[in-house]
């Protein structure tokens, strides 16, 4: 009977561990279940009301057409705030993830990843949100910031945003990018509709949204002037077109002007700049390029 209840009592402490064990297993699982529950995706439109739809199927049976309706009046006043923000700083964010790294009550550190358009230009952005709760004001800080832009026109945004990365600055960031969005929707449009108004002198070989616009002289072969509009940001996010003048003249045509005139031509455009502003600047000479043809 003794040897029985020996071996009874050894029988209990191993379930006894076993049970510690699986409880053990199913708190750090139910951890993780918590962790994942705070880990936001979201999508605007459609995706978001779909999953509203599904909540409120799953967990609101009763009273479900008075929950949807307000869920719905809601979605459409949140989506409302989306289009009047996006129409005010001209950023459009696609989706938002957030990932939770770190909660021990004092401490939240979140990944965040972004990713969006500020008129033709894309972006995404990826950074460490670390919020420290010591007083009434929790601290927030950024860190591990990455910047990824989809665009061919940004040789000269590299070191900019090398210094966006380094500072953290994410208000720079976006207030620069609208800015310098702007500034290549003006020169897009500028050149467009140069394109339209005056079609048997300007081409643009790159597109509209490309940095040159040329000026053809059809009686004068080989004879062109390009128009070079870049858009140069600094390490500090200052924004500044530059319009160059420069010419393609053959030597045939070289006899037919004088050289210090061709010579003076950009100089001439650059005061034209100062006196007139671009768009006029750039009409009068397509103007003069137009009136030679018809000479």
């Amino acid at each position: 009977m003794e040897k029985m209840s020996d071996e009874n009592t050894e029988e209990v402490k191993v379930l006894e561990s076993e049970i510690e064990r699986l409880q053990a297993e199913v708190e750090s699982l139910q951890h993780q279940q918590q962790e994942i529950n705070k880990d936001i995706t979201f999508h605007y439109s459609q995706q978001t009301e779909n999953a509203l739809v599904f909540m409120c199927g799953q967990r609101q049976e009763g009273g479900k057409e008075m929950v949807m309706s307000r869920l719905k009046e809601e979605l459409e006043e949140l989506e409302e705030d989306v289009k009047l923000q996006t129409e005010i700083n001209g950023i459009t964010l696609n989706s938002c993830t957030t990932k939770t790294l770190k909660n021990s009550g004092r401490k939240l550190v979140q990944q965040l990843s972004l990713s969006g358009n500020c008129s033709e230009l894309v972006f995404q952005v990826e950074f460490q949100l670390s919020e420290i709760k010591d007083s009434e004001r929790p601290k927030r800080t950024i860190g591990d910031l990455n910047v990824v832009l989809d665009s061919s026109d940004l040789q000269n945004f590299s070191s900019f945003l090398s210094r966006v990365e380094e500072s953290r600055d994410l208000l720079l960031f976006f207030r620069t990018l609208r800015t310098f969005s702007d500034r290549c929707d003006d020169r897009s449009r500028t050149f467009q509709q140069f394109q339209d108004k005056y079609p048997s002198v300007i081409a643009l070989p790159g597109g509209p949204r490309s940095e040159v616009m040329t000026l053809n002289h059809p009686k004068l072969p080989g004879c062109m002037l390009f128009i070079h509009w870049s858009v140069d940001v600094s390490r500090e996010g200052v924004v500044t077109p530059k319009i160059n003048l420069l010419t393609k003249i053959p030597e045939r045509a070289l006899q037919l002007f004088p050289s210090q005139a061709v010579g003076g031509a950009a100089e001439a455009f650059e005061s034209l700049l100062r006196i007139l502003g671009p768009e006029a600047a750039l009409e009068s000479i397509i103007q003069a390029v137009s009136l030679s043809q018809e000479t």
